[in-house]
């Protein structure tokens, strides 16, 4: 039986959505700056942008249930993508122009679907919440603010340059997680564990691991080589 394209698209998001947690995962635990870390890094960059995109290309095809996968789509392909740049261009350039627009026309996107949510019976959009939409615009939008920041300033200086890359990968990870447990891959798990709040976990993991990597990394007094580097 032949599968239609629609179910063949569905089932490569899920796929490389998958492997891009696990991966994230991994990247998250291990020890920064080794191969396992690095590997790992590179495979949930890779499948968490090859998702995004399917998940985007699926948010328009089914508008009426997940349209709102097309702008977090959009959304983690640039916070990836600028995270990865950040690490081989500390100053910013014409790509990072192009990401920064993406992300400004998002956040507008984002509010004008936000509003109108606000304006139909229950706030409800799309099938999703008018809170939803506001929260990938405030994500977008600070993902723009500093990639003008760094668009007009010189370059980053190490700490500065692994926290913008880090935080820019751990809210791509946590798009890819909130997709996956609380957003429409929830359906998936039985009622009793969508209701129990279980699966708020990993964001809440995720989030609080990256405050305490920003911390470490901000705070931390670089090596002689780093600074002689720097």
């Amino acid at each position: 039986m032949m599968l239609s394209a629609e179910t063949l698209f569905t089932i490569l998001h899920i796929a490389t959505g998958t492997i891009a947690v696990l991966a994230g995962a991994t990247a998250l635990a291990a020890r920064k700056g080794h191969s396992v870390h690095i590997w790992s890094g590179r495979v949930f960059a890779v499948s968490m942008i090859l998702s995004s995109i399917i998940g985007a290309g699926l948010g328009l095809f089914k508008a009426d249930q997940f349209y709102i996968t097309f702008h977090a789509g959009i959304l983690s392909v640039t916070l990836i993508g600028s995270s990865l740049l950040t690490l081989r261009a500390p100053r910013g350039n014409g790509v990072h122009v192009a990401i920064n627009s993406a992300n400004f026309l998002n956040v507008i996107a984002l509010v004008a679907i936000g509003s109108h949510a606000l304006a139909q019976p229950g706030g409800i959009a799309f099938g999703f919440p008018a809170d939803d939409y506001f929260f990938l615009a405030a994500m977008a939008f600070m993902a723009a603010a500093c990639d003008v920041s760094l668009i007009w300033r010189k370059p980053l200086g190490n700490p500065h340059r692994i926290a913008r890359h880090l935080w820019r990968m751990c809210f791509g990870f946590f798009i890819a997680a909130g997709s996956a447990f609380t957003g429409p891959g929830a359906s998936a798990f039985p009622e009793m564990i969508r209701n129990s709040g279980i699966l708020s976990l990993p964001e809440l993991v995720i989030f609080l691991s990256m405050l305490f990597w920003l911390v470490w990394t901000l705070r931390r007094k670089p090596a002689p080589s780093e600074a002689a580097a720097s």
